[in-house]
């Protein structure tokens, strides 16, 4: 039986690589039953339309929402984002972002999972005296126990089934709130799993690391901004932000989970069929281990990483992983 996934392809160059992510499924020999979305910068521009909640309550039947790109330069920072993309994470509860990392030739094979839902992306926060001199603007972080529980939990699950290694990334020497929050319930769950070493690095130190020593992780587990900074470090050290995937989860499948690669939309080669794929078949690939389909995504992943398909052209890209697919 088909699986039911719900497409947005998104801006810029978002449907070019959604459309080799679909292809390279279709040779993997994985049905979907595709329902297409128009949504993005281009479609607020159209009628102002960003996410509706009649289209969240639609995906709600879907088994799994992919994502290309999503943001033109014409749309004022921030609203596609906040209204489409933060929107979809909290409305279905995707409380894990999940990026891994795999780059064999520098020894790099490390996955990052960053909480997803809260802390400085929560929207706390607010102006006092907007536009005077003695304006002030705050932005706080909201964490929660359930919620760095259920992100951690996760990251020890995960550990357990690679290399029982994770490290905590966090500031806590600064953040001596939310920071204490994260490294207690970190210590507590650590203690349910006694095979899984453990280890704590302040989020400079960590940044260092990866430039320096990225060999040294397996599971790293951090909060939202912490997570977000640090996974764009991690694929420019794993081989460039064209390979990075990524995968929006909601591990208790309560609602449809979302996967996008990392990169944007970008509009200067938009149409020029240069933009690399990579990203967008590998983020399929992890669609379809979530769903189960563990030996289509393995051929995926198998056949992105052949030296064969290291061609040029989006187009070109696409079809060489393709045909390498087994």
């Amino acid at each position: 039986m088909a699986h039911r996934i719900g497409i947005i392809g998104g801006d810029g160059i978002g449907p070019e690589v959604i459309a080799e992510g679909l292809k390279a499924i279709s040779a993997a020999g994985v049905a979907l039953d595709t329902v297409y979305y128009d949504l993005g910068g281009e479609r607020y521009g159209r009628d102002g339309t960003v996410l509706p909640d009649s289209i969240i309550e639609e995906w709600r039947s879907l088994d799994a929402l992919y994502l290309g790109a999503v943001g033109t330069p014409a749309v004022p920072p921030g609203l596609i984002e906040r209204g489409l993309l933060l929107k979809m994470r909290f409305e279905l509860d995707l409380y894990v972002n999940l990026r891994p990392f795999l780059f064999p030739e520098k020894n790099i094979d490390f996955q990052v999972v960053r909480e997803n839902t809260e802390g400085t992306y929560a929207g706390e926060g607010g102006f006092l005296r907007k536009n005077t001199p003695h304006e002030i603007a705050t932005q706080g972080s909201v964490n929660t126990r359930r919620g760095a529980e259920r992100c951690i939990r996760f990251a020890f699950d995960l550990a357990a089934s690679r290399r029982n290694h994770l490290t905590l990334v966090h500031k806590t020497n600064v953040l001596t709130f939310s920071g204490d929050l994260w490294e207690r319930t970190f210590n507590e769950v650590a203690t349910e799993y006694p095979n899984v070493e453990t280890a704590y690095n302040h989020i400079d130190a960590a940044c260092i690391h990866f430039v320096q020593a990225p060999e040294q992780y397996d599971v790293i587990v951090t909060d939202n901004l912490f997570g977000d900074i640090l996974t764009d470090l991690g694929g420019a050290v794993a081989g460039g932000i064209g390979l990075a995937a990524s995968a929006n989860l909601n591990p208790d499948r309560t609602s449809p989970s979302m996967f996008e690669p990392v990169h944007g939309s970008a509009p200067d080669i938009t149409g020029q069929g240069i933009a690399n794929p990579t990203a967008a078949i590998l983020s399929g690939a992890m669609m379809l281990d979530f769903l189960g389909e563990t030996a289509a995504a393995e051929s995926i992943k198998a056949a992105c990483a052949d030296p064969e398909t290291q061609v040029e052209g989006t187009v070109a890209i696409g079809d060489a992983i393709a045909q390498r697919i087994h």
